[in-house]
């Protein structure tokens, strides 16, 4: 998990404004406080009188940055994601502005299992069972069919980033699917798995799913060639390749911000190994 806000402040007033969303929502807090990135977001377990234990989790952000994609995922999820795909049942939402800042707080089911990772980079090797990873491109494949208007990756981001972060010529996408967007083992459940936090589903490249998660096991490689091996036949064909160079170009960028330097060599030699002589073709 991640840390808290560094100010003092910040902390007391996104605790205060998870409080304010319990009593609105009808839930009582327990247990204790997980931080999301760079202290945006705050969740707690909860107990509610009508749905049991429930998860509730806060969305911070300035009035003036509300709404949009990541604001509305989990909602636009649960209206147009395949119920077959394993996800939090969602109960209820909560938006509140309080001055300079706007709150989202969301009432979903309580999933009674640990992600697999406590970070999005995995660094010790899982030993998952086949059932898990059947069920997993199972979600994905009926997830790719989910008809929707949002986007997660754009052909625009693809060419002005791969150039600048890999130094290769940007491919151009030519199969486009809904994804999940963020896809990781922090965001995937030992037991299912179900699939956690859907703020930035959307349209993106075929295959962009599994290869972000295999680009963020890097560190594993036991579990990564795991993931290479179950989605072969996405990403050994030359849609997953030209979604593993956009990944790569994504994590890199991230990492030039300060984000997991460990990966940056691996996600180096992997950009090496997909664009190599007709990579790409």
């Amino acid at each position: 998990m991640y840390s808290p806000p560094p100010a003092t402040a910040d902390q007391q007033r996104l605790t205060a404004a998870h409080g304010r969303a319990a009593t609105a929502l009808g839930a009582t807090p327990r247990g204790e406080k997980l931080w999301g990135w760079h202290g945006r977001t705050l969740s707690r377990a909860a107990e509610h009188p009508q749905h049991g234990a429930c998860w509730l989790r806060l969305s911070a952000a300035p009035a003036e940055q509300a709404g949009g994609k990541l604001w509305e995922g989990t909602a636009a999820a649960t209206e147009a994601v395949p119920a077959s795909v394993h996800k939090p049942v969602l109960y209820g939402v909560y938006d509140k502005t309080d001055g300079a800042y706007a709150y989202r707080t969301e009432l979903t089911a309580f999933v009674d299992s640990p992600t697999c990772s406590a970070s999005p980079v995995l660094r010790e090797e899982l030993n998952l069972p086949d059932t898990w990873w059947a069920r997993l491109r199972t979600d994905l494949a009926q997830l790719a069919t989910a008809r929707t208007d949002r986007v997660a990756v754009r052909q625009e981001y693809a060419d002005r980033a791969v150039p600048r972060f890999t130094g290769h010529p940007a491919p151009q996408v030519t199969e486009w699917v809904t994804v999940h967007g963020d896809l990781h083992f922090a965001n995937l459940t030992v037991d299912g798995p179900v699939l956690l936090d859907w703020e930035g589903w959307g349209i993106g490249p075929a295959g962009y799913d599994p290869a972000l998660l295999y680009a963020y096991s890097l560190l594993a490689p036991a579990t990564a060639a795991r993931i290479r091996n179950e989605f072969a036949h996405v990403l050994d064909s030359a849609s997953g390749r030209t979604a593993l160079l956009i990944v790569a170009t994504e994590l890199l960028q991230s990492a030039s911000r300060g984000d997991h330097p460990d990966l940056v060599e691996p996600l180096n030699l992997l950009v090496q190994e997909i664009t190599g002589a007709d990579a790409l073709s």
